[in-house]
């Protein structure tokens, strides 16, 4: 019988797709990364998703992010994202989180209760909290290092945090984590070097306040969503190999 998911049965067969379906990720962060590994978690079959962010869809979103539209303005980000998820899939469990994920909220979610954590957020006191979280309770974590002042979808690579180059963040995370005596995270980084925006930008309309304190680097359409993809692909991937 024919369904929304009958062509990635084709690839990954009913055994897989009863493994996507009785999956649980959490995916800490909807925004140009964030929306387009929901996006893609939703088309393959997985059978959970916990949305995390407290953030709403700016103007400035649109040129970048897949739940940004003119209609969606204004409007939270996971309600949005759950919205196109459910029409997506119908069936999908969907639980929205509108916070932003720091230390201090930590305590509010259950990582034992995910099969795989993404982490699509923008601080790095917030990332490095999270991989902590999902180190305490052995959880598989994907993290995506930085994609903004970037214009090669290309330059894109998976690895472990300890063989990246290039990319501040990821300098930064390395430092970190090691000083911590977590000794391994799979990343997507790109080895594209940052350019210097052109112009400055105006501050986000956000509520993060340490985001919108920092200086606002440049996007694009091609590349976060390129990021986000390679994580969702990889999630996919390792839940299909889970025992």
């Amino acid at each position: 019988m024919l369904n929304e998911f009958s062509r990635t049965e084709l690839l990954v067969g009913e055994e897989g797709m009863r493994k996507l379906k009785n999956a649980r990720v959490a995916v800490f962060g909807i925004g140009g990364v964030g929306g387009y590994v929901v996006e893609a978690l939703a088309r393959s079959g997985v059978g959970a998703l916990d949305l995390i962010d407290n953030d709403r869809v700016s103007l400035t979103n649109i040129n970048r992010q897949i739940i940004a539209a003119h209609s969606t303005v204004g409007r939270y980000k996971a309600d949005v994202a759950r919205e196109r998820v459910l029409d997506i899939n119908p069936e999908i469990e969907v639980c929205v989180h509108k916070l932003f994920f720091m230390p201090d909220t930590a305590d509010r979610f259950d990582f034992y209760s995910y099969d795989y954590v993404v982490d699509a957020i923008d601080t790095v006191t917030g990332k490095i909290e999270l991989v902590m979280q999902a180190e305490r309770t052995h959880t598989p974590v994907i993290s995506s290092m930085g994609a903004g002042n970037k214009l090669d979808p290309t330059a894109f690579q998976v690895a472990d945090i300890y063989e990246t180059s290039v990319c501040p963040l990821a300098r930064v995370m390395r430092r970190e984590l090691k000083s911590r005596g977590v000794e391994a995270l799979k990343v997507v980084y790109s080895r594209e070097k940052p350019l210097l925006p052109k112009t400055e930008g105006d501050a986000e309309d956000e509520t993060d306040t340490a985001a919108a304190k920092r200086q606002i680097p440049g996007s694009v359409s091609f590349v976060p969503s390129v990021a986000g993809l390679i994580i969702a692909g990889e999630v996919v991937r390792d839940l299909l190999n889970k025992d």
